[in-house]
């Protein structure tokens, strides 16, 4: 996967279509020491700290710089299609706002404890893709977005507890963390943000640019930045049961595979006049008890929906087709010279039968040759492509991604 150049764009528009800047690499293979998580290898992070307990690791990225400039960040804000929150805490009252944020409406950055959080940075700027790949050790299908979040000095979001993995990585200034792994969760009633009641602090430490800290879910965290600062948040995806539940039977419905009941409309002609025309009957209830009780469900069904669910992106994400796209003949041509990559949007997904694209599942079909790479690198090198551009369904299918503007023509350079 790519790494992350150390310059910045020099305004919002080089923000928004910043071209890619390093060679793609993928990230430590699970047997790799790797300075990123204090020399243990992807594999010892996994058993000994993944969802068990906190690491601090000290210079996980050497000469780290942040993805985007103060104003290219200032500027992300102000975009409409963008996530941001402004939180202010003065005179003992925290305040919340949702943006965006017009560059007169953010305080001075000499105003004292305002933070500013961006969420999915990675949608809009390739070095923000590259950081957040980094983290691919863990699967895709888990991975969701890199948040940047600014602060003046002293500012904060509060002690808080998350319910999913984060990494969180110093790439300006300073901030200094304090955790818990208390158990009393209890939140202040009455604010804006989710603030614990009774956050009693364990450890502390003063993180510099380079340094990172990672905790799992539910461990109370408050960080406050010692002058102006950025953190980059790395988090990953925890829907809740019910979230899950819900979305598998509309995917179930949706696809009308309710076990034998597809098409079957409820029907009751043995139901007798009645004189309480509002009380439920006891039949319905009992005929419509019958017809969840035959819902089944294979292993491939639940494979599907999670790889349709989990490769959807976000509802903001829209992709930008080329103005002027290329023939397939030509995109073959310059394919065959440049390569191509995903859009740094894009979300590509496989199992053993079905690939899944930006939400949509479609069968493998002998594509293995060619997609498994695709999606383990995100990037496909000219010399690749050539090997494989015999196959006119392979280069039919990308050229439409082209078209789409799910993936790129050209290498990451």
């Amino acid at each position: 996967m790519p790494k992350r150049p150390t310059d910045h764009p020099a305004d919002a528009a080089s923000a928004r279509n910043s071209s890619p800047a390093s060679k793609p690499v993928l990230p430590p293979s699970p047997d790799t020491p790797t300075a990123l998580l204090g020399n243990l290898t992807p594999s010892q992070f996994m058993r000994r700290y993944w969802q068990k307990k906190p690491l601090l690791i000290r210079q996980a990225i050497p000469d780290v710089e942040a993805p985007l400039s103060r104003d290219a960040f200032f500027e992300l804000a102000d975009r409409d299609e963008v996530e941001a929150r402004l939180i202010t805490h003065l005179r003992n009252k925290w305040q919340l706002e949702h943006g965006p944020f017009a560059p007169d409406e953010l305080p001075s950055v000499k105003q004292r404890a305002w933070t500013l959080l961006v969420q999915g940075v990675d949608l809009y700027d390739d070095r923000a893709r590259a950081l957040l790949d980094r983290f691919r050790f863990v699967p895709d299908a888990r991975l969701d977005d890199l948040m940047i979040s600014y602060a003046s000095d002293g500012g904060g979001v509060g002690p808080h507890f998350d319910s999913y993995d984060v990494f969180l990585l110093q790439v300006k200034g300073k901030r200094r963390w304090r955790i818990s792994s208390q158990k009393d969760l209890t939140l202040q009633a009455g604010l804006p943000l989710k603030v614990l009641q009774n956050f009693e602090p364990e450890e502390e430490w003063l993180l510099e640019p380079g340094d990172m800290l990672y905790l799992p879910p539910h461990i109370a965290h408050d960080g406050i930045a010692e002058g102006e600062c950025m953190t980059c948040s790395i988090g990953f995806r925890a829907p809740s049961a019910s979230e899950l539940t819900a979305q598998f039977l509309y995917h179930l419905a949706e696809r009308g595979e309710s076990a034998g009941n597809r098409g079957t409309l409820y029907r009751d002609p043995q139901q007798p006049a009645v004189e309480r025309p509002a009380e439920l009957p006891a039949a319905l209830v009992e005929r419509v008890g019958a017809i969840l009780a035959a819902v089944k469900w294979k292993e491939q069904d639940i494979a599907s929906f999670l790889g349709s669910y989990l490769s959807e992106p976000k509802p903001t994400v829209v992709f930008d087709p080329p103005h002027k796209p290329l023939s397939e003949a030509r995109f073959i041509a310059q394919a065959s010279k440049l390569g191509l990559r995903l859009d740094r949007k894009t979300n590509l997904l496989y199992n053993r039968r079905f690939f899944f694209v930006n939400g949509e599942e479609m069968s493998l079909n002998g594509t293995k040759k060619w997609l498994f790479d695709l999606a383990n690198h995100r990037c496909m090198s000219a010399k690749r492509f050539v090997t494989l551009s015999h196959d006119s369904s392979m280069t039919a299918r990308l050229h439409e991604w082209y078209r789409a503007g799910w993936i790129q023509v050209g290498e990451l350079a």
